[in-house]
């Protein structure tokens, strides 16, 4: 029976060390994900803002 419990023990003790390993891994793939993200979604705005610099004449003529 002692040798049952001593097993069970090292197996929570395992799964337990296991997800706090994993959950770093897990932090820094949603990490990149997010960023990943924010990029794109950036992306519509600079191509607008370079539309908007193309299409806005400049004016060189001094007042």
């Amino acid at each position: 029976m002692h040798r049952m419990t001593d097993r069970v023990f090292r197996n929570v003790l395992v799964l337990a060390l296991s997800g706090l390993l994993l959950q770093s891994c897990i932090g820094t793939a949603v990490g990149a994900a997010v960023d990943v993200t924010l990029e794109v979604a950036k992306v519509p705005f600079k191509v607008a803002g370079a539309v908007v610099d193309v299409a806005t004449p400049e004016d060189d003529e001094d007042d």
